[in-house]
């Protein structure tokens, strides 16, 4: 087929490129380097299936495709935060912009959704009938609010123009290619921890997050890609292991040998407690669960940050 990945270049999108091209299909990397970056994608250059263009998906573009993968929009706090205007019009813009390409060519079209929209959660785990506890004009709004009008557009574009729609929720997502000042718990950690700083714990580290290798995640948004016509989702893609911040900052001290130490910080605005997938109805529709433990993909993503830090393993 033919398939365009926005956000193509970032730490997903570089994944999901490189799986299609293994799958020989032909692939277009849309993405304007805000968060993606070029190094990302430079080992599939040599793939004469794969295209790239540079281009920011709030501007419409006209292109013939089987299949849409919609990922533009940047994913950790340091970046969306950084431009909260862009960050929702990426969203929005950028959804309605592929949803009329989708409409036109009469293409498949999935939505990397994100756990976000449940907020800071009343109800754990979480499931997919569950509308969120979100702070509308909160630090992370941007994303969070972004996100769930974009799910909305891609419902509406379904009920009222039979747009062939899926849509993802993603959790916590970790691993190779993640940005070394990515601002998420895991590069962070990784990152201090090589190089002997202390790790920055917000609160007690009784928070919890679960953590899902990249590898996992690129199985699953492929398999929801391929699923049965008329099954839209929103189906959550995650790990339901649930593991304290605390928990992650010791292992992560433990697998690199570091003399790091764990510092308390005062609790962010609008983080969110507790975060755990339902994963039953990925499950079902996907015959899909993680198969990456922790410890596992927490080594193989310390490996790549040491190469990336340049540091030499002792």
């Amino acid at each position: 087929m033919r398939i365009l990945v926005t956000g193509g270049a970032g730490f997903l999108g570089s994944h999901l490129c490189e799986r299609l091209l293994k799958e020989r299909h032909e692939v277009i990397c849309l993405d304007n380097y805000f968060s993606g970056r070029r190094q990302n994608i430079q080992h599939l250059r040599d793939f004469a299936n794969f295209e790239i263009i540079r281009h920011d998906v709030v501007e419409p573009i006209l292109l013939e495709v089987d299949r849409i993968f919609n990922l533009a929009c940047p994913a950790s706090p340091v970046h969306y935060q950084y431009n909260p205007v862009k960050t929702i019009k990426t969203s929005v813009m950028g959804t309605i912009n592929m949803l009329g390409l989708a409409k036109r060519v009469k293409a498949r079209i999935l939505l990397t959704s994100t756990s976000e929209v449940y907020g800071d959660p009343e109800v754990h785990p979480q499931k997919e009938d569950y509308w969120g506890h979100v702070n509308p004009i909160g630090e992370r709004s941007c994303y969070d609010e972004g996100k769930r009008v974009a799910e909305c557009l891609m419902m509406d574009y379904h009920k009222q123009n039979n747009v062939d729609i899926k849509i993802v929720r993603i959790f916590n997502t970790y691993g190779p290619r993640m940005a070394i000042h990515d601002g998420r718990v895991v590069s962070n950690f990784c990152v201090a921890a090589l190089k002997g700083e202390p790790l920055e714990t917000y609160g007690d580290g009784s928070a919890t997050r679960s953590f899902a290798y990249v590898d996992d995640i690129i199985d699953a948004i492929c398999r929801m890609m391929e699923t049965a016509t008329g099954f839209t989702g929103p189906v959550n893609i995650g790990n339901p292991d649930e593991f304290t911040i605390d928990e992650l900052a010791k292992l992560t001290i433990e697998l690199t040998g570091s003399s790091s130490k764990i510092i308390r910080k005062p609790v962010r605005a609008d983080d969110p407690v507790r975060r755990k997938p339902d994963i039953t109805l990925a499950k079902k529709h996907l015959g899909w669960e993680p198969r990456v433990p922790l410890r596992d993909g927490l080594a193989r993503s310390i490996e790549y940050f040491r190469s990336e830090l340049g540091l030499i393993r002792t």
